[in-house]
């Protein structure tokens, strides 16, 4: 059993969209890997510095919306033939054409849900806490202030050299985020 370190890790905070993504830049060249930021607004390039990678939300709608399809379609080729057989005016019992309104919306409704529980999911959330709400000065992430936390997870993390690290981006301040 691990035991959760006492720090989440160590938050540089900047000034402006260019010295983040500078920062960002320079932490992964140094070799930290666990790292977040945080910023009032989308800033171009950060993503790519934190190596995002590519999200499965894609799969899973497909998948969502596969099992609508299917789902939708045969659920009403099994009512209109073998359950509930009506014969009207001598037509099939399974006549596929009729089948496509239904079955077009069932994948649709089904994609979007399976997207919607699949980015939830993905993501965590909700999160109505989260360790850098400790940080006074976090408040800021949603007006003029852009933020750098390393974590105390990542395989690099010191406490005094990670600090002095970030010390060296000239960053506006640097806070510990306790857990």
């Amino acid at each position: 059993m691990s035991r959760r370190p006492r720090y989440y890790g160590l938050m540089a905070e900047f000034d402006n969209p260019t010295a983040i993504v500078a920062a960002t830049r320079r932490a992964y060249a140094e070799g930290y890997r666990q790292m977040d930021t945080y910023t009032p607004f989308p800033v171009e390039g950060l993503a790519e510095e934190l190596r995002f990678h590519h999200t499965r939300v894609p799969l899973i709608v497909l998948i969502g919306g596969l099992i609508g399809c299917f789902g939708g379609f045969f659920l009403q080729l099994w009512l209109a033939g073998p359950y509930w057989p009506l014969n009207i005016g001598g037509r099939p019992l399974n006549s596929w054409p009729a089948f496509i309104p239904v079955t077009f919306e069932l994948t649709v409704l089904c994609a979007a849900i399976a997207a919607l529980i699949g980015m939830l999911a993905l993501n965590g959330l909700p999160k109505p806490y989260h360790p850098v709400f400790n940080v006074p000065r976090f408040a800021l992430a949603s007006q003029d202030r852009f933020f750098l936390c390393i974590e105390a997870s990542d395989p690099r993390f010191d406490r005094a050299r990670t600090r002095d690290f970030l010390e060296s981006l000239s960053p506006r301040e640097v806070s510990d985020v306790e857990s």
